[in-house]
């Protein structure tokens, strides 16, 4: 996925308000940007580091520029949750993804039950709901989800398991935005409740994908599958 319009540098003053930070641009001038995360962006947070933003066209909004990514010890972490699920539905359009290649049908935001999950994929033999999270916690080696405790994530696994038991093909995928990590594992220590349903729907059939994506100024693209690890 490249970026549409060449984004703007700058430096993170601060994040507030979840939704919110200021940002110094190289001009000198500051600017209030819109940050689509709302987790606590732990390990990814950083003031005084360089960030890059992008540009909004739509006249009506009130914040002017959207914050995409931040540096941290040299690497870009991409921060913008809008993006995998993009970065997924082209992928599997493109069979870019090894596991989850094959299909000649992919719909975004489909309705299943009282949960919605993000895609839907459909090929002769399968069909398939896919459910798309972004990681960018990091802890040594490893890209861990959630950064907070999620009831929403939690009722997406159990959405999924549903699926699974009435026969379709059930996926969680992870799509972690920094390449300084190496595996993939569940935050534990933040929402262990969380790492059970994961565990249950594992049992149950639901399948788990973690993908790495390379994040630079000049867009976002999806690399290689992580190894999972999960607590003993």
């Amino acid at each position: 996925m490249h970026f549409q319009l060449p984004l703007i540098h700058g430096t993170l003053i601060q994040r507030y308000k979840r939704f919110l930070a200021d940002i110094k641009l190289d001009n000198g001038s500051i600017v209030v940007a819109h940050c689509t995360n709302s987790g606590t962006m732990k390990s990814c947070l950083e003031n005084g580091a360089e960030v890059y933003l992008s540009p909004v066209t739509d006249l009506s909004r009130k914040t002017k520029f959207t914050w995409e990514m931040i540096l941290i010890s040299g690497k870009w972490v991409g921060i913008n949750t809008a993006w995998p699920n993009l970065l997924a539905f082209e992928a599997i359009k493109n069979n870019e993804i090894k596991k989850l290649s094959g299909y000649t049908f992919v719909k975004r935001e489909v309705t299943f039950g009282d949960s919605r999950f993000d895609l839907y994929c459909e090929n002769a033999r399968e069909k398939c709901f896919v459910e798309v999270k972004n990681v960018t916690l990091k802890e040594g080696e490893f890209a861990l989800f959630p950064d907070a405790v999620t009831t929403r994530g939690k009722k997406h696994l159990h959405s999924l398991i549903e699926a699974k038991k009435q026969g379709y093909r059930a996926v969680m995928l992870y799509i972690v935005q920094r390449i300084d990590v190496s595996k993939f594992g569940p935050a534990t220590d933040i929402d262990p409740e969380y790492t059970k349903a994961l565990q249950i729907a594992i049992i149950s059939g639901v399948e788990v994908i973690a993908m790495q994506a390379v994040v630079s100024p000049e867009g976002i693209f999806l690399d290689q599958e992580l190894p999972m690890f999960l607590p003993v």
